[in-house]
């Protein structure tokens, strides 16, 4: 048997005004037959395909892999040649008898809002009869109906944060296999939840939901079961959450249970919508716990394409002159570069933060010493892989530690502190830019987590974020779009 894997990830926030490029998949990666070795987010997915592969004794092919980190929408001739390369890959003599692709599901280009349909729609169309084409997904995806109709499996991570990529990668490789051999024939059924949120699954009543679809898995006749949290911040038709699920031939079953556990998570709608508090009641409820507390910049996650460089609640915590604190991190090279050519020791007064677009709001000047430089930061990222963080500097300012990047992400570990020299263990608040990826890694040594409702491009706003494409009849921006009264 002759698998062919390739992947394009990158997720697409249509309220960002800044594109993503080809610098931007250049900063991320690019890998040509390598991405299994290497050290990124991307990585656990080919490298769990290459190990069952060989486990197997099939002849496995790895082509393009590229991820950009989150930002607006890409350059249409990044976005095409990307795409022609993936799919020139998939057509070799001997044919392949089974394609994985790792998609993310939300990217949009310049004249396509649907990229990942595009790609599975155009592969399927060229593809010899009887090619099984799979894909993993990131849950934050939007489904449209022509990724279900042009591939025989998709399959989305159950957890956010994103931690089970590898153990989906061996579910869809295993599926797909089945398949191949024609032991099951996967029928899709679709609900759309009409809703639209943020979901992180670590906690209730998300937790308890990711148990119910594990355990819809075992019932007769379903092979999988995909919750798709959807990616609130990019306008398309088919923005929102839903319920993915294939049965074993059946297609009424599949539609049956992906409704059944759809309206699950429609009942709960009302207290799966995120309560966090703004950055004066977030810096209030801080100052008065014991241990250490973790706040985080929600808005302007970069890992949801914001630009990262929003410095309201940095500006909050000098005003309030809160000792013993960590912030990390502000996407700032030009601030990265002058802080290196000073050198450690060293003490300017910057311009911090404001300087991409609206979102990025207003900068602050600050005096501040330099007190740490590294040409070539990095953090630990999902799966213990590496994410670079490019030329970085802690600058101190007032009694707060701040880490200032070249690189865009969203924080995942301490080490984004520590491999900069900062001690994080006499430290009263730490600040990161992250919404959930950072929460587990940053738990074990937290008394306290706060999510915090910042200003910034991913607002938690979802009744008035302003759509012009998606149909305005979801949750919450009406109270029960689907006319269930027992549900209100």
């Amino acid at each position: 048997m002759r698998i062919y894997s390739a992947g394009l990830d990158s997720e697409t926030n249509t309220f960002t005004s800044f594109p993503t490029t080809w610098r931007s998949f250049e900063e991320g990666g690019i890998w040509r037959g390598n991405a299994a070795h290497g050290s990124s987010w991307v990585s656990p997915v080919p490298r769990t395909f290459s190990r069952l592969a060989a486990q197997h004794g099939f002849e496995y092919v790895e082509g393009l892999y590229a991820a950009a980190q989150p930002a607006g929408p890409v350059l249409r001739e990044v976005y095409e040649a990307l795409r022609d390369e993936i799919l020139e890959g998939m057509f070799s003599s001997p044919p392949f008898d089974i394609i994985l692709l790792h998609l993310h599901g939300a990217m949009i280009a310049d004249g396509y809002d649907d990229c990942e349909g595009d790609i599975l729609s155009r592969a399927r169309s060229a593809l010899p009869p009887g090619t099984v084409l799979g894909a993993i997904l990131d849950p934050h995806c939007h489904l449209t109906d022509l990724m279900v109709r042009s591939a025989d499996l998709l399959i989305a991570c159950k957890h956010f944060p994103h931690d089970d990529y590898a153990d989906r990668a061996a579910e869809l490789f295993q599926l797909c296999v089945r398949i191949s051999r024609k032991e099951v024939t996967p029928r899709a059924g679709v609900f759309d939840c009409k809703m639209v949120g943020l979901y992180p699954t670590q906690l209730e009543p998300m937790a308890g939901i990711v148990n119910a679809l594990i355990a819809a898995e075992r019932s007769t006749g379903i092979l999988s079961v995909s919750f798709i949290h959807g990616f609130p911040w990019g306008d398309t038709c088919d923005t929102g959450s839903k319920m993915l699920v294939y049965s074993n031939g059946d297609a009424q079953a599949a539609r049956d249970c992906a409704q059944t556990l759809g309206l699950v998570i429609y009942r709960l709608r009302a207290p799966l919508l995120p309560q966090y508090p703004n950055i004066d009641e977030a810096l209030d409820q801080a100052l008065q716990l014991q241990g250490l507390v973790v706040l985080a910049d929600t808005a302007d996650n970069a890992g949801g394409g914001a630009p990262g460089d929003n410095v309201a609640l940095l500006s909050a915590l000098l005003r309030r002159g809160t000792p013993n604190a960590a912030f990390a991190s502000i996407w700032d090279p030009q601030i990265a570069i002058l802080c290196a050519e000073a050198g450690v020791g060293a003490r300017l007064t910057l311009r911090l933060g404001g300087k991409t677009n609206a979102s990025s709001g207003m900068p602050i000047d600050v005096v501040g010493r330099i007190c740490g430089i590294r040409a070539e930061h990095e953090q630990t990222s999902l799966g213990d892989t590496g994410q670079p963080m490019g030329l970085s500097a802690w600058l101190a300012v007032e009694g707060v530690d701040i880490v200032i990047c070249s690189v865009r992400s969203q924080v995942f570990a301490p080490d984004i502190f520590t491999n900069l020299g900062i001690d994080l263990r006499d430290k009263r608040v730490v600040v990161v830019k992250s919404t959930n990826h950072f929460v587990s890694r940053f738990a074990p040594i937290a008394a306290h987590i706060i999510r915090v409702a910042t200003p910034g491009a991913l607002t938690l706003d979802f009744a008035h974020i302003e759509y012009t494409k998606r149909s305005l009849d979801y949750f919450p921006r009406i109270a029960d779009p689907m006319s269930l009264k027992e549900a209100s």
